[in-house]
């Protein structure tokens, strides 16, 4: 996946980078940098593109 492809996000993560960064332009943020905010944000929430079944990790060992 190229660098800033998102088609690897689910629409509920897209909707969310989506509010978080007219909350951030709402705030007095640039586009850049709202932009930027938002997806970091929700690769911390979901640690990136979503993978179903047995091909999730176990990120808490």
């Amino acid at each position: 996946m190229p660098r800033g492809d998102k088609s690897a996000y689910t629409d509920k993560q897209k909707r969310q980078a989506a509010h978080i960064e007219a909350s951030e332009r709402k705030e007095g943020r640039s586009q850049e940098d709202a932009e930027r905010i938002a997806w970091a944000t929700v690769n911390k929430q979901d640690g990136g593109d979503k993978q179903s079944g047995s091909g999730r990790k176990d990120t808490k060992h």
